[in-house]
């Protein structure tokens, strides 16, 4: 009798359940992809796939099953459902015929704008109605590239590890979770993932989370990079117009159907259509459309957001229950097109939420989230797959166990492994994929560089890189560099091995050492490219360096969230250097190359420092204040948080030094943020300081020294640590300093309105810089540029005007920035 009870109780939960399946179409028998279906007067429901397929679980009984889709008729079905026995239900829709007979029509303004006014006015209470809740969350994320190269810039790009077909046609990302989220205003979120799937990696996890799906148009903007206005916020009137479409009955409720078109298209803006229900004003529905060029991501053509709402019978309000975002993309030959869906369901607008409800962890996975079997995902996903999305898990899970063992790798190896003929000048990977390790030789192209000490230089590269587990959690790498310069005639070799201990705490240590040829300012404030071309064309040779033979010892780890902690300690010999050649490719009577001392660019005979030796330490805590993260079973991934500055604290130490007055030590801060102010841009600003204790007679190489830029290029995406009239020393100090950076971008706040230039999409950039120095009279420098400008999608470019003020003097300059060549540093 207890195995006959026993049994009873394994199989009770299942007794009940049963499924409603079945297939949504148009009139013309095409499939509606993410219709919304539900149970009347529940939050139980699902959407239609991209093949209009549905699959809704549900227990024995009678229901009233409703199918509601944005420019259609919503049909509702009573249906009753025997236990174990699935229902098979199709349903045809129509597209709703909208009509204006019941609205009265002004000749002087549309009545849409009546109906935006009472929906803005309202907008608080609607935010204040969905300020709080406890939901169940489903998304799905695909990404397809259709014919991409064989090559980009001279490398071969792969088939994606097998991910595209002969066509060069693929998916090339797909996966879906299933999380119970939390979420309390203003920004409280919290997200538990229970199952994660990625189609071809058992061992992986999707990047999709609910908390970037989490957008709200009641909002005043949006943020996708850059903030766009909501149709619907306190401002609106100010970017769109509007037109009444028609309006139609969702039940008792009317519900208006508005055409929202931009004032001016190249504003932070959206165009499309909103739905909002009348006497509620609140939205029924949302199908907008924007574009990369709006959002200032240029490879991204468009971006189409659809939102649907259902009413709450309890609470009295329309609720999100789905959400699609539609986007295309291209850049260099690389195009494709992908969709990231979210069904909401389960909402509970009464959660009881204490002190300890949210934490700075906005997402955890279960232990076995990625570990599902076919079977969990086929009885509990809501959207069922499409037959795209379903045969490429079939394919990509099927060919897995091959994909990973040594016969497989081995030969993918053989094929990547080929020797070529330029390898030697531009660098080889030689890789053995099952055993994790790869060894890498860096070829002496493209890092030829001129400097005036060293001449014509060049150098090549050993990297070994060898990881422990799958997800490159605990990895090892060792490298080693010899450099030659010819007019010197000196060939230099420096190397150093890493060790990365974890993806939790980060922890790292690390050996380095040898000889090296680097700049006294150790930021390295001018790139050996720019310097190249300063010296062979126009004879500025700014970049002034010395040898530094070193052994030094690394660590770092994060102590505990929000706080990370780096330590450095090692012997130096620092030698001076002279210029070994007069080389210029285009010769002037007006300029002549200074020397390499940097206190003293005019005196050849002397250097800017002598031969000396240190033991130099250095101590760091990072701290971030109220640091966001996500946890993996296998690691941690930080996430910052933009409502709070990040702090740094450093100690400098010099000991042991061979020349007397030497030993110093050097206390400094640095404090950097960039505050989002909605659609009117970004405001980054970063504060420096410090001083030294004993740093009276201390070497030049160990003042502080700040980032000038006397070749009027800029390289940064930003001039926030960045003096771009400044001589790289002329400021260069032993005493205590302060120096504080403010710039503003406003992403086509102001340009975005002016007729003709908002045809071009640029942003204005202004800028304000101060350093002040014991004992000195304060530098300041105020500049005003165009950023995002280029061609198309590529906008690399920007152009500021500085003018600085000094000890009563001025200068000013214009500075052309060039983004891109942040990338061969």
């Amino acid at each position: 009798m207890k195995y006959y009870l026993f049994f009873l109780l394994l199989i009770f939960p299942f007794l009940g359940k049963s499924q409603l399946i079945g297939k949504v179409t148009n009139t013309q028998g095409e499939p509606l992809p993410f219709v919304n279906i539900y149970l009347e007067n529940s939050y139980s429901g699902t959407t239609t796939n991209d093949d209009g397929n549905y699959k809704l679980d549900v227990t024995t009984g009678n229901y009233k099953v409703i199918f509601q889709f944005l420019g259609f008729t919503t049909i509702v079905k009573e249906i009753k459902i025997a236990s174990g026995k699935p229902l098979l239900l199709n349903v045809t829709m129509r597209e709703e015929s909208t009509s204006l007979s019941e609205v009265v029509i002004s000749s002087k303004e549309d009545p849409a704008y009546r109906i935006i006014r009472e929906t803005i006015d309202r907008r608080k209470i609607n935010l204040e109605k969905i300020s709080e809740f406890k939901a169940d969350f489903y998304s799905r994320g695909i990404w397809r590239v259709d014919s991409i190269p064989e090559k980009f810039m001279g490398q071969e790009v792969g088939d994606f590890d097998g991910q595209l077909d002969s066509t060069r046609t693929g998916i090339i990302y797909l996966s879906e979770t299933i999380s119970e989220i939390a979420y309390q205003k203003p920004d409280d979120f919290k997200e538990k993932i229970i199952a994660s799937k990625v189609s071809g990696n058992d061992n992986g996890f999707s990047f999709n989370s609910a908390q970037d799906a989490n957008f709200s148009f009641y909002e005043n903007t949006i943020s996708l990079n850059a903030s766009l206005v909501s149709p619907i916020a306190n401002n609106a009137f100010s970017y769109y117009k509007y037109k009444l479409d028609g309006v139609f009955y969702e039940g008792s409720k009317l519900i208006n159907k508005i055409i929202v078109t931009p004032k001016r298209p190249n504003d932070r803006v959206w165009k499309g259509t909103i739905y909002i229900v009348e006497d509620d004003w609140q939205l029924y529905g949302v199908d907008l459309t924007t574009t990369g060029q709006a959002i200032q991501v240029p490879f991204i053509s468009e971006l189409i957001f659809k939102q649907n709402f259902k009413f709450d019978t309890t609470n009295t309000f329309w609720v999100k229950i789905s959400q699609t975002i539609d986007f295309g993309f291209g850049f260099f030959g690389f195009n494709g097109d992908g969709r990231f869906i979210a069904v909401y369901s389960n909402y509970d607008f009464n959660p009881d939420f204490d002190k300890k409800s949210f934490t700075n962890e906005v997402l955890k996975f279960e232990p076995e989230a990625n570990k599902k079997d076919s079977l969990f995902w086929k009885g509990t996903r809501p959207v069922p797959l499409t037959d795209e999305e379903l045969n490429d898990y079939i394919k990509k899970d099927s060919i897995q166990t091959l994909r990973k063992s040594k016969t497989y790798l081995d030969s993918i190896d053989r094929k990547n492994n080929k020797f070529r003929i330029l390898d030697p000048i531009t660098g080889y990977s030689f890789e053995n994929s099952y055993k994790k390790w790869d060894l890498t030789y860096e070829g002496i192209f493209p890092g030829i560089n001129f400097n005036t000490v060293q001449g014509w230089n060049g150098g090549i590269g050993l990297n070994f890189s060898k990881s422990y587990d799958e997800n490159r959690t605990r990895w090892l790498n060792i490298f080693a560099k010899a450099r030659y310069g010819i007019s010197e005639d000196r060939l230099r070799f420096h190397g150093g091995i890493v060790k990365n201990f974890n993806r939790t705490s980060r922890l790292r240590i690390a050996l380095s050492g040898g000889s090296e040829v680097v700049q006294f300012n150790s930021s390295e404030p001018i790139l050996p490219l720019i310097n190249s071309v300063a010296s062979l064309f126009f004879e500025r040779n700014y970049m002034k360096v010395y040898e530094l033979n070193y052994g030094r010892f690394g660590y770092g780890q994060e102590l505990f969230n929000g706080l990370r902690v780096t330590a450095t300690v090692g012997y130096e010999q620092r030698k001076p250097l002279f210029n070994t050649t007069d080389y210029v490719t285009l010769p002037s009577e007006k300029t002549r190359y200074t020397s390499n001392n940097p206190v003293d660019p005019t005196n050849f005979n002397n250097a800017g420092i002598i031969k000396h030796e240190l033991v130099k330490s250095q101590l760091t805590a990072h701290i971030t204040f109220g640091q966001k993260y996500m946890t993996y079973p296998d690691g941690k991934f930080n996430l910052g948080n933009n409502k709070y500055p990040a702090l740094s604290i450093s100690f400098e130490n010099g000991m042991g030094a061979s020349e007397a007055g030497y030993d110093y030590s050097q206390l400094s801060g640095s404090l950097f943020q960039t505050v989002k102010v909605g659609n009117k841009g970004d405001l980054t600003y970063r504060f420096n300081g410090g001083t030294f204790l004993n740093g009276d007679g201390i070497s030049f190489v160990d003042y502080k020294h700040f980032n000038g830029n006397q070749t009027r290029i800029g390289t940064s995406p930003n001039y926030t640590s960045v003096f771009n009239l400044l001589p790289y020393y002329a400021l260069s100090t032993n005493k205590s300093y302060f120096e504080g950076h403010l710039e503003h971008d406003f992403r086509g706040w102001i340009l975005g309105k002016i007729p003709g230039i908002n045809q071009l999409n640029f942003n204005l950039v202004a800028g304000a810089h101060l350093l002040s120095i014991e004992n000195n009279k304060p530098y300041t420098e105020f500049s005003v540029g165009i950023d995002n400008l280029g061609f198309g999608k590529y906008r690399l470019l920007r152009l500021d005007y500085v003018r600085s003020y000094y000890n009563g003097g001025s200068d000013g300059a214009f500075i052309f920035g060039l983004k891109f060549l942040g990338l061969f540093d």
